[in-house]
């Protein structure tokens, strides 16, 4: 078996040298690097849920209105935080003047989840809601402006059924509570 020449074992560990640096590069890329491309820094998925409820029942005049949520987030999935797997948030308010159609209004939306690690994340951002075939898809965007995950973007998505809210908005009926799936991303920017 012949042996390569002196100039060909040159530039085939000058190949190799190159490859190693090319592919180091990669492997160990900063993480500062990599989040200022939009990595997506947290996912929750089903069964996350969210169930809201009205006291009294929303109808189609405005009225005050107790309203109460509960959000359950998990499984989460986190490679910059792998100790978070799941959160929770909930709030209980009385507001007035609201009615069925004032849950399609666009609003502003700030909260606090709390996650298993003990730690929280404030977010602020808008709501809007859309009724979409049979299906009420509220969604919120935003950013998380203190704690975990600080500075980030956020998209929360709430999918419902919408066959008590429409039936509201025609005069129909009620609606006392709406419970939705929910998904939750936390992109770095």
């Amino acid at each position: 078996m012949a042996h390569p020449s002196p100039r060909a074992r040159s530039r085939l560990s000058a190949l190799l040298a190159t490859a190693c640096l090319v592919v180091s590069a990669f492997v160990f890329a900063s993480p500062a690097a990599a989040s200022t491309d939009g990595l997506l820094d947290l996912t929750c998925t089903a069964p996350s849920s969210e169930a809201t409820t009205y006291d009294p029942p929303l109808t189609l005049a405005p009225q005050d209105v107790t309203f109460s949520s509960t959000v359950q987030y998990g499984p989460c999935v986190s490679l910059s935080r792998p100790d978070i797997d799941s959160g929770s948030r909930s709030l209980h308010v009385l507001t007035p003047d609201r009615s069925c159609l004032t849950l399609l209004e666009t609003a502003v939306s700030a909260f606090t989840i709390t996650w298993d690690t003990g730690e929280t994340s404030t977010i602020s951002g808008s709501r809007t809601a859309t009724v979409v075939g049979a299906a009420l898809v509220v969604t919120i965007t935003g950013n998380v402006t203190s704690g975990v995950f600080a500075g980030d973007s956020v998209v929360q998505i709430s999918t419902g059924p919408a066959t008590g809210i429409l039936a509201c908005t025609l005069g129909l009926g009620t609606v006392d509570s709406v419970y939705s799936a929910v998904t939750l991303e936390i992109t770095s920017l």
